[in-house]
């Protein structure tokens, strides 16, 4: 510790190259921390998918429906021990910009199948005796500023009209993944009201009473339903999640494309720093040795002033990336979960020490293996 002076006094020398140095950090730790927020936001479906629920869809299409018969026949299969369905509903509240979830839901087994969801009993209650009742995510509840007993009207998209719902419930996740935007409401009010597809819902989850047996029970499934007219594709509640990411093209590759690029070019513009700052006190170093400093001792001053900056520019960078996440999702529902995981800060201090090192340890060893007459004579 009693060398820190030293190193700041090095860093403080020339003011500007060490804030810009310091910024170039900050820049590229904050574009990481973006880009793991998105890349967090995209994968969220699949990291908080139960191990032990099954999506049956219908094998044309998500958006083609299946039989409420099947519910039964379900049931039946050795293996599940539940079964619940929905309905995608896409409505518009207000404006079209306005997106969120809206899924018409069985009242009677949807909250025992996402026992990760919390809804108070006599908030669902209050939803299971209103025809007309929504339960609706907190993170939703704050977007609009709805609260329990308010009327919401939403103009269908699908199901064609004006349809309007009593908010009698507000859900929480157990995890800070949860998703947290959606609206639910009884699919017996849907399927009342609309005027094609009665006794069709657009999808079952089904829970398995072992998550081992899972591809048998796939294959189980839609050779139940082979040959009918309605066939079926299922698959585990993770694999469905991923389909959906891989729909959207592969994020995960364009991320760490984006993120090697801007590490790489951080590396050489702080290699090139030190190698000029380490060039300019020629001399110095010249003398540090020669009044007894080792050759090792150099080559650690000049690592530690690169970590320095590495850690002060990457703090300040993650740091202003989490006070951004912090005013939630800036996308109008498209990334419901907009959150910056400890995980990933610590990922990207690791990320920034790295670069710090690697940049530091040519332009330190060249300082360490100076020679004391050479450098004199060479200033």
């Amino acid at each position: 510790m009693k060398y820190v002076p030293l190193v700041l006094s090095n860093l403080f020398r020339k003011k500007t190259r060490t804030a810009l140095t310091s910024g170039s950090f900050a820049v590229a730790l904050f574009l990481f921390g973006i880009l793991a927020v998105v890349d967090g936001a995209f994968q969220q479906g699949v990291d908080v998918a139960g191990v032990d629920r099954l999506v049956v869809l219908n094998r044309v299409s998500i958006i083609q429906p299946l039989p409420l018969a099947y519910r039964d026949r379900l049931l039946r299969i050795p293996g599940v021990t539940h079964v619940t369905f929905a309905n995608w509903f896409g409505g518009v509240y207000q404006d079209e910009r306005n997106f969120f979830p809206q899924f018409a839901v069985d009242r009677e087994t949807y909250r025992q199948m996402f026992t990760e969801f919390i809804v108070p009993d006599d908030q669902w209650q209050g939803f299971q005796t209103d025809k007309e009742g929504a339960i609706v995510g907190e993170a939703l509840a704050e977007r609009f500023k709805w609260k329990i007993g308010d009327r919401i009207p939403i103009k269908g998209t699908i199901f064609a009209g004006t349809w309007e719902f009593n908010i009698r419930g507000i859900y929480r996740g157990r995890r800070v993944q949860d998703d947290t935007t959606q609206l639910w409401f009884r699919w017996d009010y849907l399927d009342e009201r609309k005027a094609f597809g009665k006794g069709w819902v657009g999808w079952y989850t089904a829970r398995i009473a072992n998550p081992d047996d899972a591809v048998r029970l796939v294959k189980v499934i839609d050779e139940q339903f082979a040959n009918s007219p309605a066939e079926t594709k299922t698959d585990t509640e993770k694999a469905f999640a991923a389909s959906f990411v891989k729909q959207m093209g592969n994020i995960q590759l364009l991320i760490m494309s984006v993120g090697s690029v801007v590490f790489f070019t951080l590396l050489l513009v702080t290699g090139n720093t030190m190698a000029i700052a380490v060039r300019e006190r020629t001399r110095e170093l010249a003398v540090l040795k020669a009044v007894g400093f080792s050759d090792r001792f150099v080559l650690m001053l000049v690592i530690a002033e690169t970590m320095v900056v590495a850690v002060v520019g990457g703090g300040v960078g993650l740091g202003l990336a989490k006070l951004f996440t912090l005013r939630g999702d800036p996308t109008g529902g498209l990334l419901p979960f907009f959150y910056l995981a400890s995980d990933d800060i610590a990922l990207g201090l690791g990320l920034a020490l790295a670069v710090g090192l690697a940049a530091g340890v040519l332009p330190a060893l060249s300082a360490s293996r100076l020679r004391v007459v050479d450098a004199l004579r060479r200033v």
